[in-house]
């Protein structure tokens, strides 16, 4: 069984291509693609080759982990039936190509995969396209409740970044009643479609006093910022992906006793939670894809998502 996939030959380099698929098991389904979505943190790191060292890292590789699509063959203890619509979060299960191995990093982006039942989870149809978005709002909710680690996690009162994860974020947020979430943005032309929050540009916010703000920008410069609009004993919670090294002037934060907290990757029951809020009507995943292509035109729509700035997500049509 074949499979075409975008690859990344290297930094710069994407083509669309023909793979072999690895023989499914009986713990595995087989997933024909709809939808895949591109990944403007990740992804991007992947596609200029700014990649900090990360396991399973090398060239050639599939890239993606939000794809979703119908099982269409459904081994014995999969615990799926032929028919389900359901969510991957990546693959790896490509053969070599050119006699040269092809990683699956993170292995989301093609029109067929094999993947272990486990990894696969059913989603709702009525969702569409928009059930790429679930890993993102999954990584929203694990960065407040983490893991559901916590019984009464303390939503952040500002968010930095409107891409689609801080707007998951603050509409999560919405979802629990708060009612004065601030976003920090920088580019005019994402300051809109805020519903119960407040957009504004970090230098006209006045406030020194968050106790919690979530940093999902990515820009590893910002912490010195941060820390200055921190209330004492007030928390960072870095939620984006940071390809240079993290650091902060001492003082500023030993004054406030700052706390900095990773948020790592999200869990299954991150997902499970997201898709109980969307079905109970208390989160919206609508305005958050405002672009779709096809595969064929894959190479300009990576380079789309990473450089115009009203593209919030772009999303890969893989049925035609």
């Amino acid at each position: 069984m074949n499979t075409t996939a975008v690859l990344l030959d290297r930094p710069q380099h994407l083509r669309v291509v023909e793979l072999a698929l690895t023989e499914p098991s009986a713990d595995d389904v087989v997933v024909e693609v709809h939808w895949s979505g591109i990944s403007t943190g990740t992804e991007r790191l992947l596609f200029d080759g700014s990649m900090p060292a990360f396991p399973g890292m090398g060239y050639p590789l599939v890239p993606g982990y939000e794809s979703v699509g119908q099982v269409i063959v459904a081994g014995d203890a999969s615990g799926h039936q032929v028919g389900d619509l359901v969510f991957v979060p990546g693959a790896n299960c490509f053969g070599p190509l050119g006699g040269q191995p092809v990683r699956g990093l993170f292995g989301g982006t093609a029109s067929h995969l094999v993947v272990p039942g486990r990894r696969a989870m059913q989603v709702d149809a009525a969702l569409g396209n928009q059930s790429v978005l679930l890993a993102l709002a999954a990584t929203a909710y694990h960065a407040v409740a983490r893991g559901g680690r916590v019984a009464h996690p303390q939503p952040p009162q500002l968010i930095v970044g409107h891409g689609v994860l801080g707007r998951l974020l603050a509409r999560l947020n919405v979802a629990a009643g708060c009612k004065s979430t601030v976003v920090w943005e920088t580019q005019p032309a994402r300051c809109g479609g805020a519903e119960g929050y407040t957009v504004i540009a970090p230098k006209a916010d006045p406030r020194r006093d968050y106790d919690v703000i979530c940093d999902v920008s990515g820009d590893a410069s910002m912490l010195d910022t941060l820390i200055s609009h921190l209330a004492p004993d007030g928390e960072i919670v870095l939620a984006g992906f940071y390809n240079q090294p993290l650091q902060f002037n001492f003082a500023p934060a030993f004054m406030r006793e700052a706390r900095i907290r990773m948020a790592a990757e999200w869990q299954r029951p991150d997902l499970l939670a997201v898709q109980a809020l969307i079905a109970g009507g208390h989160l919206s995943l609508d305005g958050l894809i405002t672009h779709e292509t096809v595969p064929d035109r894959a190479e300009q729509g990576y380079r789309t998502a990473f450089e115009d700035t009203q593209c919030l997500k772009m999303v890969l049509d893989w049925r035609h």
